[in-house]
C-alpha cells in the first residue's frame, strides 16, 4: 500500500470514528394511531392497473451512493467460489404454491413474506394474500391498500409499494410495513400495522411516522426492545437511515408510541443496511441490535472489501441516550459486486430468446440478516450478489457471523459463493433453523434458462463455505421479461416456521408462460434433512 494512500484512509477512519461518536438520534412519536375493525370485515380494495407515472423519477434504487465502485474490471474468480453442485440427497419442497402475481401492473414485485404458526402471509408490489399452510388462500390476492383503508392523512389513497411482512414470535403478531411518498404536503411516511392478535385477519394497530426525505428500500425486523426498519435516505445526498419503533407500545395501540431516527451522514459511506431479525431463542435482555452493510473495494473510499458491522442500542427510559455505533470491521475473502459495464451497475443477467438483461441490484445486501442464540454462540446470516468467475457470472456470496463473547466480537466463522454451473445465481435468501441447518434461496437465469426459483442448503457438519446439498428447483420459468425498466426483485424473502423452528418458507419471483410484465411469485416450504 503507498504511503500516501495509507495515511489517507486512516484519517478517513479517523474521522468517520469522529463522526459516528456524534450521531444523535432524531425522536419522535407517531403522527396518527388508530384500531381496525378485523381485516375479514374491512372492504377488500380489489387490486387493479394504478397510474404509477408520476413515480417515474421518483422511486428508484440509486447506485451513485459513497463508495460505489467506479467502473467494472475483471477481478479474476472469487477466492471461495463453489463451482460444482452438492450431492447430498434431495430435500423437495413440501408445499410449493403459487403467491400473487402483477394483478397491478407494476414492476418490480418486491416479493416478500413470512410464516407463523398457522397461515403464511405474502406482500407484494401493490397486493398482498392470507394462506393457510396447506396453500389454501384465506384472504386476497387485496390491493395493499386494503390495510389503510380509513387511515386518514397525508398518505390516503396512496399505495407505494415497498412491503415488508414479519411475524413477532415473541408476542405471536404480525407487522405489515410499506411507504407513503411525497403526499399532497410534499412529505414522507412509513406505514406500520401491527396485528391486535395473532390472527392475521383481525384487527390492527395503524401508525403513521415522518421522515425528513425520501425513505427508500425500507427493510423491518423484530427485536426484543423495537421493531428496527433501514432505509436508503435519498435526496440532495444520499445515506442510511436507522429506525427504531417503540414495540411494547405499537403492541398495544399506544397513540404516544416513538421512533427513535439516527439519519447517518454521508460520509460514513453506508448503503443499503440490514437489521438483524432473531429466529429461535431471543437475545439477552439489553443485546443491542445488529446491523451490517458491505462495502466494495472497487469504489474510492476503501483499500479492501468489507463487512462493517454496528450496533443500535435504543433507552426507551430516555430515548436521547440511544447510540448507534460501528463496532467492527470483518475484510472477507475479496468480492466484487460488479458483473459487466452496464452504466447503472444493474443489467448485467442474461434471459434467454435476446430478451434484455435483468438488474442484478449487486450492490446491495438482500434480506434478511438473520440473527440466532445459541447459548455458548450466536449467529448472523447474509447474503448478496458477486462476480464469481471475474468475467460476469453471477453468484450468491453467504456469510455466517459468529460471536462467542463480548471481547472478541464477531467474526466469519465462514463463507461461499455459491455459482456452481454457467448459470446465473441472484436476489437470494438466506436463514438458518435451530439445528444449525441453512437454507438458500434465489433465481436462476442464463440465456438458455428462463428466470426460474431454486434453493440449495447445507448441514451444520457439512465442510465449512459449501452448500452440500443437491439444487431443488421451486418452479421452473417459462418466459422472459421484457419492457423497462429491467426491475428485477427486489429483494425474495427466507423464512423459518416457529412451529417447529426446522422448516424452511421461502417466496420470490419467476416468469411463467407469459413474457413482459407478466411476473408470478411462488412460496415453497421444504425441510433439510
Amino acid at each position: 500500500m503507498k504511503k500516501s494512500f495509507f495515511v489517507f484512509f486512516v484519517l478517513l477512519i479517523f474521522s468517520i470514528m469522529q463522526v459516528d461518536a456524534q450521531l444523535k438520534p432524531i425522536v419522535t412519536k407517531a403522527k396518527y394511531v388508530d384500531k381496525t375493525p378485523p381485516l375479514r370485515e374491512m372492504e377488500l380494495v380489489i387490486p387493479g392497473i394504478r397510474d404509477r407515472s408520476w413515480k417515474d423519477n421518483v422511486i428508484e434504487n440509486k447506485l451513485d451512493f459513497p463508495g460505489a465502485p467506479n467502473e467494472y474490471k475483471d477481478s479474476g474468480p472469487d477466492q471461495v467460489w463453489q463451482n460444482k453442485f452438492g450431492k447430498q440427497r434431495h430435500n423437495e419442497p413440501i408445499q410449493n404454491f403459487d403467491g400473487t402475481g402483477n394483478v397491478n401492473g407494476v414492476m418490480p414485485p418486491d416479493t416478500d413474506g413470512d410464516v407463523g404458526p398457522n397461515h403464511y402471509f405474502q406482500m407484494v408490489n401493490l397486493s398482498f394474500q392470507i394462506f393457510d399452510k396447506e396453500g389454501n388462500s384465506l384472504y386476497g390476492p387485496a390491493d395493499n391498500s386494503t390495510l389503510w383503508n380509513g387511515f386518514i392523512g397525508p398518505w390516503t389513497g396512496h399505495n407505494d409499494g415497498d412491503p415488508i411482512v414479519a411475524y413477532d414470535e415473541l408476542a405471536d403478531r404480525w407487522v405489515v410495513s410499506q411507504f407513503a411518498l411525497r403526499c399532497d404536503d410534499d412529505t414522507w411516511w412509513e406505514l406500520v400495522a401491527v396485528s391486535a392478535t395473532s390472527d392475521p385477519l383481525g384487527a390492527y394497530y395503524r401508525y403513521a411516522f415522518e421522515y425528513p426525505v425520501f425513505n427508500d428500500y425500507p427493510k423491518l425486523s423484530v427485536w426484543p426492545d423495537a421493531y428496527y426498519c433501514s432505509f436508503n435516505l435519498l435526496d440532495d445526498y444520499n445515506r442510511v437511515g436507522a429506525s427504531a419503533y417503540e414495540r411494547e407500545a405499537m403492541l398495544i395501540g399506544d397513540t404516544n408510541a416513538r421512533h427513535v431516527l439516527f439519519d447517518l451522514p454521508e460520509e460514513l459511506a453506508t448503503w443499503a443496511m440490514l437489521p438483524a431479525d432473531f429466529d429461535g431463542t431471543p437475545p439477552e435482555n439489553g443485546t443491542p441490535n445488529y446491523w451490517t452493510c458491505i462495502t466494495d473495494d472497487e469504489g474510492h473510499l476503501w483499500d479492501e472489501d468489507m463487512i462493517r458491522v454496528w450496533e443500535f442500542t435504543v433507552d426507551w427510559n430516555d430515548p436521547q441516550n440511544s447510540t448507534f455505533v460501528e463496532v467492527q470491521n470483518l475484510p472477507p475473502e475479496p468480492f466484487s459486486y460488479r458483473l459487466c459495464d452496464a452504466g447503472n451497475l444493474q443489467d448485467c443477467i442474461p434471459q434467454p430468446d435476446g430478451a434484455p438483461n435483468l438488474d442484478a441490484l449487486s450492490a446491495f445486501s438482500m434480506q434478511p440478516l438473520q440473527y440466532r442464540n445459541f447459548g455458548t454462540y450466536e449467529t448472523l446470516v447474509f447474503n448478496h450478489t458477486v462476480n464469481a468467475d471475474g468475467n460476469g457470472l453471477a453468484g450468491i456470496r453467504w456469510y455466517e457471523l459468529r460471536k462467542e463473547n463480548e471481547v472478541d466480537g464477531w467474526y466469519i466463522y465462514q463463507q461461499g459463493t455459491y455459482a456452481p454451473d454457467e448459470n446465473y445465481r441472484w436476489m437470494g435468501s438466506i436463514a438458518m433453523d435451530a439445528r444449525g441447518y441453512i437454507a438458500l434461496g434465489y433465481t436462476v437465469s442464463s440465456t438458455s434458462v428462463y428466470p426460474s426459483l431454486c434453493y440449495t442448503g447445507r448441514p451444520p457438519d457439512a465442510p465449512l463455505g459449501e452448500m452440500t446439498f443437491t439444487e431443488e428447483v421451486i418452479i421452473t420459468g417459462g418466459g422472459v421479461q421484457t419492457g423497462d425498466p429491467h426491475r428485477w426483485g427486489d429483494y425474495s424473502m427466507m423464512a423459518v416456521d416457529p412451529s417447529n423452528d426446522t422448516t424452511f418458507w421461502y417466496t420470490g419471483e419467476y416468469m411463467a408462460t407469459t413474457s413482459g410484465w407478466g411476473w408470478s411469485t411462488r412460496i415453497a416450504a421444504f425441510n433439510l434433512t
